[in-house]
């Protein structure tokens, strides 16, 4: 039961932040910023968003499996963003 409703949250919220960031992306773009660093943000920006949605919820579903994976994509997209402003 856990899982369909952990399921239904990203449904509802993933998406809203994949539009929002990826706006900020194309505003970047449409400024004239370089490619890499333009990635380097929106990959930093997405990793952080994903990871206070699912701090958000840590309470309720700490203990499923889904989640610690999804906390942990998060956690690696964030890193990857963190890398590519660096190389950038």
């Amino acid at each position: 039961m856990e899982r369909k409703v952990f399921r239904d949250y990203l449904i509802f919220t993933v998406p809203h932040v994949t539009v929002f960031v990826g706006m900020l992306f194309g505003i970047l773009l449409l400024i004239g910023i370089n490619v890499n660093l333009a990635l380097g943000i929106f990959t930093l920006i997405y990793g952080l968003m994903l990871l206070i949605i699912g701090l958000t919820v840590y309470h309720h579903f700490s203990k499923l499996a889904s989640y610690r994976l999804f906390i942990l994509s998060s956690f690696l997209l964030f890193l990857v963003g963190i890398f590519l402003l660096l190389k950038a």
